[in-house]
């Protein structure tokens, strides 16, 4: 029987020393709030892997130190305009959202996507449609912006008027500096699961890019891309700049690696990431459950947080070859 496993990304980019506290915070509580949907100790001999990776990503879409649900980007208008895929790997179902405003946990709405089976990709009016038709509650316009968000958007928009390059706007929220003009970056937030079933699922969530103009569509509901999850091969989830993830299709590329290459899900991380970084410029990162359970956690932006639970212990870190380690205790 396959050990659960459960791994969360709360973006990469260029995250600066003030907002490493609060990353940390939010990855720990996501894991808390999900693990007990997969664990084994549940009492029902283990869960599922859809409702950990739900239950992960919404709670940091409910988080501010994450661009996802509140705390998303802003575009040109100054409005939030979320996306989300969310796939299972038995079956290849998958839903996936864009467009979305006003409304929270953009992962539940692609999740009520993917079961009604009947399309995969919704975006705009249609999503929004959905959202409300299937229990989402219409939030008063703005509701999910912050303060961090109009602050990075004002600089954003400083920075072009200097004539600096809005390729490279970040995602990162109230940064210390600005983000070199080398080091285009992202943020989103993604979990990958895997249950005693062997079922794998991956599901990621975003608010984009700051100052993107309305309409722009991102890496993140894009199958392969973003997420994608294969129970005989494994799953991914991707976090960076996503006009560079989408053009080099990161994810699929990684399970490639793993299929084809016979690479562990870490050698094949590091691999397809570095080689992205090279011939695009752009840097991103991923996470990844092979379909035997090992993990791979990769990134070329100068920071990604990330965390996951094995062992009664919470295994985390933001940077380079440092883990922080802590006991696992249920979230209240």
């Amino acid at each position: 029987m396959p050990r659960p496993v459960l791994l969360i990304h709360g973006g990469a980019g260029d995250i600066s020393d003030s907002r490493i506290a609060g990353k940390f915070a939010g990855i720990k509580q996501a894991l808390r709030s999900a693990w007990g949907l997969l664990s084994p100790d549940n009492g029902s001999g283990g869960g599922s892997a859809l409702d950990a990776v739900e239950a992960a990503v919404r709670s940091m879409e409910l988080d501010e130190n994450f661009n996802a649900g509140y705390g998303s980007c802003l575009n040109t208008n100054g409005q939030v305009e979320m996306e989300a895929s969310l796939m299972e790997g038995r079956d290849l179902r998958a839903g996936c959202i864009t467009l979305l405003q006003d409304v929270m946990h953009p992962i539940t709405v692609a999740r009520r996507l993917m079961e009604k089976q009947r399309h995969t990709f919704l975006g705009g009016a249609a999503a929004q449609e959905l959202a409300l038709a299937t229990g989402s509650e219409r939030l008063q316009p703005g509701a999910l912006v912050t303060e961090g968000a109009r602050f990075t958007l004002k600089e954003f928009q400083d920075q072009m008027t200097q004539g600096k390059d809005p390729f490279f706007a970040r995602t990162e929220l109230a940064e210390d500096k600005p983000v070199p003009k080398t080091d285009p970056s992202g943020e989103t937030v993604g979990a990958v699961a895997m249950d005693a079933s062997g079922q794998i699922v991956v599901g990621t969530s975003t608010g984009g890019i700051t100052g993107k103009w309305p309409g722009r569509i991102g890496d993140t509901p894009i199958l392969g891309s973003g997420t994608y999850a294969d129970n005989c091969r494994g799953g991914v989830s991707t976090t960076g700049h996503g006009e560079t993830l989408m053009r080099y299709n990161l994810a699929q590329r990684i399970l490639a690696a793993m299929e084809y290459q016979g690479l562990s899900a870490q050698a094949a991380a590091d691999k397809e990431c570095r080689e992205m970084t090279k011939r695009l410029g752009g840097t991103g990162g991923a996470i990844v459950v092979g379909h035997s359970g090992d993990l791979g956690i990769s990134f070329t932006s100068r920071r990604m947080a990330w965390g996951y639970v094995q062992d009664g212990t919470i295994f985390y870190g933001i940077e380079g070859q440092v883990v922080h380690q802590e006991p696992f205790t249920v979230s209240t």
